[in-house]
């Protein structure tokens, strides 16, 4: 059916006068989007990447190559929701970052997505309109490249001494091409007359640029920033002070500083200390009230006050008399006060002043 239309429009072609050339181009246009005679049917090239990582605000392409495409067309599917992107050269979507870009003659089919957002990542599906539809999967990952200076963002260095900046790059889909240090916003010359100016990067998964400036002086002083070529810059304050400082100023936003934490070891010592007194304070006065209340009762025996200590017990031969017994009694309690309240408890209410 297909040979008897191409020869039924070759032969309007040839008595409308078309010229030879004109008449290639016309059947050139036309085949490339018919099927190759004697071949199968349309196929994905795998060797395109299907694991693609994208920088936020970026531009991104997912590209899937077709072969013997014929007159089946490519549309790009996303699968979070099912949305129909584009479809051939054309593009459907309200959504003005995402266009459909394809060259006459190519295999590539490439979606574009502008200003790339961390939304953006998911499956996406180049499908072929074959019956049923065939389809070929690329997932995209919309990355944040973070980039830090460590000891930020305020650092205090001794006049003198070698201000050592340390830029680290994270997250970036391939190491920066190029890592820019500037002062106070002005690329640093490392052949400027100052000297001791030095730049050692190391690119890797984790990319560190590491900016040496010997003897700093006071001119040293300002903000210093590292801008990675794929990331975002990262910037740091530099002070140059003279002497020794607390070391919580050369950390920057270091808060951990022991001189600006409250005691907190204090309110615990105040309050056992407290406590041990205040134990003595009633041991002494339990003490005396046992005392007082033996001293009030003269016929008590000797061997029930536990504060009148006699080398031995007394016999019916030396018994003292009433008048002795309290005498002693009162001697012992102003002993045994004095050992108990000698650490400034007063003397007893009992006995008096």
């Amino acid at each position: 059916m297909s040979t008897h239309r191409l020869i039924f429009l070759g032969i309007l072609c040839l008595l409308a006068g078309c010229a030879d050339g004109a008449s290639k181009r016309f059947f050139t246009d036309f085949l490339q989007d018919l099927p190759t005679p004697g071949t199968g049917g349309p196929t994905f090239d795998t060797t395109i990447g299907t694991n693609i990582t994208g920088l936020v605000g970026k531009t991104v392409k997912l590209t899937c190559r077709v072969k013997n495409l014929g007159n089946r067309t490519v549309s790009w599917v996303r699968h979070r929701d099912i949305h129909l992107l584009t479809v051939g050269r054309y593009t459907y979507t309200s959504d003005q970052r995402f266009e459909a870009m394809h060259s006459p003659h190519a295999e590539d089919w490439t979606l574009r997505i502008r200003y790339a957002q961390r939304k953006d990542s998911g499956i996406y599906e180049c499908q072929i309109s074959t019956t049923p539809p065939i389809g070929h999967s690329v997932y995209l990952n919309i990355v944040e490249p973070v980039t830090d200076i460590i000891g930020g963002p305020e650092l205090h260095i001794n006049r003198g001494s070698t201000i050592n900046l340390t830029c680290i790059v994270k997250f970036a889909p391939e190491p920066p091409p190029t890592v820019i240090w500037s002062h106070n916003r002005e690329i640093i010359n490392f052949d400027s007359p100052r000297g001791g100016i030095s730049l050692v990067t190391e690119k890797g998964v984790l990319t560190t640029s590491r900016l040496l400036v010997q003897k700093a002086i006071t001119q040293d002083s300002g903000l210093y920033t590292c801008t990675p070529s794929n990331a975002n810059p990262s910037t740091v304050r530099v002070h140059i002070v003279d002497g020794e400082h607390p070391a919580a100023m050369h950390t920057g936003n270091n808060n951990n500083s022991t001189a600006s934490q409250p005691p907190v070891l204090l309110p615990l010592v105040l309050l056992t200390c407290g406590t041990l007194m205040l134990l003595q304070l009633v041991a002494c006065c339990s003490a005396l009230v046992t005392a007082a209340a033996a001293a009030l009762v003269p016929d008590t025996p000797p061997g029930l006050l536990r504060i009148a200590h006699h080398p031995r017990s007394p016999s019916t031969k030396d018994t003292p008399s009433n008048g002795q017994r309290s005498t002693r009694i009162s001697q012992d309690l102003q002993r045994e006060e004095g050992d108990l309240c000698r650490r400034g408890f007063g003397r007893s209410p009992v006995l008096g002043t």
